[in-house]
């Protein structure tokens, strides 16, 4: 039998019950799934199958792809034929009760995360969703946990082709990309590459921010690991990274509300940019300043304080999209705290220069 990966099982075939094997399926990849990448495609065929077994399905062997083995990354090709072995079913309740194991604590019901994340689409059209997407969240599943956002979306809307366009962090907010058609992912993929996506984070640094417009041209290395967990330094021989700083308000000595737009688009950019000028990203528990982080927890910064506003970019073939999102509550309260404060400092200085 021959499907394809944005099809439906075929009239009168269901998924297997929970616990019972599903059949080998070959599967002809076609023009329009053309570019996607096989661990991605396999979440589509095996939706209710972890995260985790599906790269272990991949790298024992079991997925072949044109009778062949392949990694996870490969992207797959008009005319590929993708073999899936059979697979053990497993529920949603399951995965939701395998997910809350790994991570040590209760998590969502997929129900309540498909619901909080289609409340975060603020924009879409026939090629692209926009999310504004609440800290907390990761963006796809992984590391523990069985769900992300994009699973979610996927949960939501069965009958389409999405997928992530880049990622955030997960305690980042803010705006989030999401292609609904294979060719729009290409397309933006391309655009990022070229630089031709403008994309603006706010974020608050800790002390007092006076370097003004500063373009930070740093190369990144990605792969480093401090205790098993990986982590980002600059150093030579990295990846090169650029990112445009520019104070938007001062808060004492303490903090500073700054701008920063990615010019390229590395894993943690900004909070290794931001520590290596030596003002750390409030909040970040990787690369920032504990001492920092436990004052500004008093005044309730409960997160890191790292926020996607903005992303705009035109399309080659037509159209602009320019889309803003604004501080969520949180982070809008810890800067009216930060500004209270300041200006009773600044009160206090004034009596005492009389």
């Amino acid at each position: 039998m021959t499907t394809s990966i944005d099809l439906p099982p075929a009239e009168g075939q269901q998924h297997p019950p929970e616990g019972a094997y599903s059949a080998v399926q070959q599967i002809l990849i076609t023009e329009e799934e053309a570019g996607v990448r096989l661990d991605k495609a396999l979440a589509r065929v095996l939706p209710t199958v972890p995260r985790t077994r599906l790269f272990r399905l991949i790298r024992k062997g079991e997925v072949r792809v044109n009778g062949k083995r392949a990694t996870p990354e490969q992207r797959l090709v008009a005319g590929d034929r993708l073999r899936v072995p059979p697979v053990r079913a497993q529920s949603e309740s399951g995965l939701a009760a395998e997910a809350a194991t790994a991570a040590g604590r209760p998590r969502p019901a997929p129900a309540t995360l498909i619901a909080r994340v289609t409340a975060a689409i603020i924009y879409e059209d026939e090629r692209l969703l926009v999310l504004d997407k609440p800290s907390g969240l990761a963006v796809h599943g992984g590391s523990g946990l069985s769900f992300g956002v994009i699973e979610a979306l996927r949960a939501a809307r069965p009958d389409e082709t999405l997928e992530l366009a880049h990622r955030l962090d997960r305690d980042t907010s803010g705006i989030l990309l999401v292609t609904r058609k294979p060719a729009a992912l290409r397309t933006l993929h391309a655009l990022l590459r070229d630089g031709a996506v403008e994309k603006k984070y706010l974020a608050l640094l800790v002390g007092r921010w006076e370097l003004g417009r500063k373009l930070v041209d740093a190369p990144l290395l990605t792969d480093a690991r401090v205790g098993g967990e990986r982590t980002v330094r600059v150093g030579t021989g990295g990846k090169s990274a650029r990112t445009q700083f520019a104070l938007v308000q001062q808060f004492g000595a303490n903090a500073s509300l700054v701008e920063a737009g990615l010019q390229t688009g590395r894993t943690h950019q900004i909070r290794v940019h931001a520590a290596h000028c030596g003002h750390p990203v409030a909040g970040d528990p990787k690369y920032g300043n504990a001492e920092a982080n436990l004052a500004l927890r008093q005044l309730g910064l409960t997160r890191m304080f790292l926020h996607a506003h903005s992303v705009s970019f035109d399309w080659p073939q037509g159209g602009q999209v320019s889309i803003s999102a604004p501080l969520p509550a949180d982070l809008k309260a810890v800067l009216d705290a930060l500004g209270a404060r300041a200006a009773l400092k600044a009160g206090r200085s004034r009596k005492r220069a009389r």
